[in-house]
């Protein structure tokens, strides 16, 4: 049986993140303070002392989960993974433990993708909601009903577990697809407090932004397949990585389909590295017989 690594997205950071790494480790220090350089700024003096409205900002958000995950997996003894996978921003990190991305390349490339992003959240005022208890086909049904009515965008963003997904899209198109979800049995649609549609066509721009820092990227094959949020399948070829991390940006999270693909292949042991333990939850949802835990 196999035994997966896993590594989470935007949403798990919390004060004081990876400072037990920096106090106990010389090596995850010396990583930190190279990471302060590379992005001219220090990052790591926000993620232990800053607030969580520090840490929101996206400039913040996605380098801190990424630095606080890759330095974990550095730590562990005999790190080999027989597959990988993230969710969302988790993808980089995942990328960096099968050997597709250097550890500064991963760096400047996530911190290109929070740019990028933050760049088309100010174009255009989207959202997203967050939406429990209703069948994937029935959220996926009621967008495309909205997207017509409203002639507006929403779509499903992230597919967590069974009965947890995220919408995204225009402000007003959420907010009618979350009334029309609530009628149609949902538990909650709650819209939630971010200032873009993550994981929608409104990332257009920013796919293209990342496109051209990827272009300028060295990678690697990976040491182990890697399951791709947007394929939800095992790729083993750098090109075809390359392509998904930009599709990625526009396109869904299937985190339920890439978690049970990996468990089809073999996986029976999945470890959360980084922030938090929002995937071990997850996880368990979509199966409840695999072993799960973390390392932080």
């Amino acid at each position: 049986m196999k035994h997966a690594y896993v590594f989470p997205g935007q949403g798990s950071q919390f004060p004081g993140m990876g400072k037990n790494l920096y106090d106990n480790s010389a090596f995850a220090k010396k990583l930190f303070e190279q990471a302060n350089d590379v992005l001219g700024f220090r990052i790591s003096d926000i993620m232990f002392s800053g607030s969580e409205d520090d840490l929101r900002q996206t400039r913040v958000t996605q380098p801190a989960i990424f630095l606080h995950s890759v330095i974990a997996f550095k730590g562990i003894e005999n790190n080999k993974p027989d597959m990988v996978a993230g969710h969302s921003l988790g993808e980089f990190s995942a990328l960096v433990a099968c050997g597709v991305l250097s550890f500064e390349d991963g760096l400047q490339l996530v911190s290109a993708r929070a740019g990028a992003m933050q760049h088309a959240c100010e174009k255009e005022s989207s959202s997203m909601a967050a939406i429990l208890g209703l069948e994937d086909e029935k959220v996926e049904e009621i967008c495309v009903l909205v997207s017509q009515e409203t002639g507006e965008i929403v779509v499903p963003a992230n597919y967590n577990c069974p009965g947890q997904l995220v919408i995204s899209g225009s402000v007003r198109a959420v907010e009618k697809a979350c009334q029309q979800m609530k009628a149609a049995g949902a538990k909650r649609a709650l819209v939630l407090p971010v200032h873009g549609a993550f994981h929608s066509p409104y990332m257009a721009p920013a796919a293209d932004e990342l496109n051209g820092a990827i272009e300028k990227t060295t990678f690697y094959n990976p040491t182990c397949p890697v399951y791709q949020n947007v394929v939800f399948k095992a790729v083993v070829a750098k090109d075809e990585i390359k392509k998904n991390l930009i599709d990625q940006l526009t396109g869904a999270v299937r985190w339920t389909q890439s978690v049970r693909a990996m468990i089809a292949d073999g996986a029976s042991h999945f470890t959360e590295i980084g922030p938090g333990k929002v995937l071990q939850g997850l996880i368990q949802k979509i199966d409840k017989d695999v072993q799960v835990d973390g390392v932080s």
